[in-house]
C-alpha cells in the first residue's frame, strides 16, 4: 500500500482518499482534501500559505534537516512479502517515530528558548512608556513594600503581584464610591425631628485614612 504526498501541502495522501487531477501533460497531482486542491486551482504559492510544509520549512519552523525524514521517501523497490520483515518494520517505525517525537520537543524547545525574557522586556517598556497612567503609590505603602522585600532578601520591584495587592487593600481600607450612587444622610431638624435627605454621587475614586472620621459625621445642624 503506497502512501502519497499532498502537492500543495505535503500532507499524507491515503488510497482511495482525497483528489488526484491529471494534466494534459500527463503530470499527476495528488491532494489530501478538496482545500489544497481549490489552493492549487487558484495558482496559490504553497510558500506563502502558513498552513502548508513548505511555508514551515521556509520560515526556519520545521525540522528539515533530520535523517528520520529519509525514511519516508518513496521508494519503488519491489519487496517480496516476508511476515518477519514485516514485524521488524513495525518495529522500526514505532522506534523511529519515538525519535522524531522527541526531536521536534529538543527543537520546539531551543527554537521558544528566550521567549520568557523578551515578552517581560517588551511588558517593562510598555509600563515605562505609560508610566504616568498608573496609579500613583503613597509613601507608607512603598516603605511597606521596602520592608516586605528586605525581609524577603529581594528587590521592592521583584515582589509579585498578590503581595503588593494584599499591601494596597490593606492601607486603603475605604470602599470605591460607584459612579452614580446614592448617599443617604440624616437631617436633625430645629424642633427636634430628623428628615433623610438623599443625594446623588457622580465622583468616583477611593478614600483616604484621614477622611474616615468625616463618614460617621452624618448628622448636619439646620
Amino acid at each position: 500500500m503506497r502512501i502519497e504526498t499532498c502537492y500543495f501541502c505535503s500532507r499524507p495522501a491515503y488510497p482511495s482518499k482525497g483528489i488526484t487531477f491529471v494534466r494534459n501533460d500527463a503530470r499527476v497531482f495528488r491532494f489530501c482534501r478538496s482545500k489544497c486542491h481549490k489552493n492549487f486551482k487558484m495558482k496559490r504559492n504553497p510558500r506563502k500559505l502558513k498552513w502548508t510544509k513548505a511555508f514551515r520549512k521556509a520560515a526556519g519552523k520545521e525540522m528539515t534537516v533530520d535523517s528520520t525524514l529519509q525514511l519516508a521517501a518513496r521508494r519503488n523497490v519491489p519487496v517480496r512479502y516476508d511476515r518477519e520483515l514485516v514485524q521488524k518494520t513495525l518495529k522500526a517505525m514505532e522506534r523511529v517515530s519515538a525519535i522524531r517525537s522527541r526531536r521536534e520537543r529538543a527543537f520546539y524547545k531551543k527554537r521558544m528558548a528566550g521567549k520568557r525574557a523578551r515578552e517581560l522586556a517588551v511588558a517593562r517598556k510598555l509600563v515605562a512608556e505609560n508610566e504616568h497612567l498608573l496609579p500613583r503609590m503613597r509613601g507608607s505603602e512603598k516603605r511597606r513594600l521596602e520592608e516586605i522585600a528586605a525581609e524577603r532578601g529581594v528587590a521592592a520591584e521583584e515582589l509579585d503581584a498578590e503581595t503588593v495587592e494584599e499591601v494596597l487593600k490593606s492601607s486603603r481600607k475605604n470602599k470605591t464610591v460607584a459612579f452614580g450612587g446614592e448617599v443617604r444622610r440624616k437631617r436633625l431638624m430645629a424642633d427636634g425631628g430628623v428628615e433623610e435627605v438623599i443625594e446623588e454621587s457622580f465622583v468616583s475614586g477611593v478614600g483616604d485614612e484621614d477622611d474616615e472620621d468625616d463618614d460617621d459625621d452624618d448628622m448636619d445642624m439646620d
